[in-house]
């Protein structure tokens, strides 16, 4: 389970260094793509390959599930780390997210989340403020 958030800057080739404590995850590669909310997602070849089945089994007579499809496995790139545990960001991904230079990675449960520091900071103050209403609305917390 992927928790946290961690600061990173990326160096002059476009690489970001995944958190020591969750390097071991990815010894098998990373696979990275767009997400739905202008952020690079990555996930586990492990996760991936539960995604996929999820997403394969979607009708491709439904114009949103082809949409879903087109962003996610079009934008998608399996990336293997180096020896200091960095990837690099494809230039696309990295223009989707508009990643610069400061970054943020968040754990997510079953995958991570990589953003622009601007693009995180919107997304919490965005949590923040919706939050219990979403929660609420799902019935969490009811038990």
């Amino acid at each position: 389970m992927f928790l946290g958030e961690y600061e990173y800057r990326l160096d002059q080739k476009g690489r970001i260094a995944i958190p020591p404590k969750i390097r071991e995850e990815f010894q098998n590669g990373i696979v990275v793509t767009r997400g739905y909310d202008r952020c690079i997602v990555a996930y586990t070849p492990v996760e991936w390959n539960r995604l996929y089945e999820i997403n394969a089994a979607m009708p491709t007579t439904d114009s949103s599930s082809r949409l879903i499809n087109r962003l996610v496995f079009s934008g998608a790139f399996n990336l293997t780390l180096d020896r200091l545990g960095r990837m690099i960001l494809p230039p696309s991904l990295r223009a989707y997210a508009k990643i610069r230079e400061d970054v943020v990675i968040a754990g997510v449960g079953s995958y991570l989340e990589i953003w622009s520091r601007e693009g995180w900071g919107k997304e919490q103050a965005l949590m923040e403020e919706k939050a219990s209403e979403i929660a609420q609305g799902l019935g969490l917390g009811t038990r």
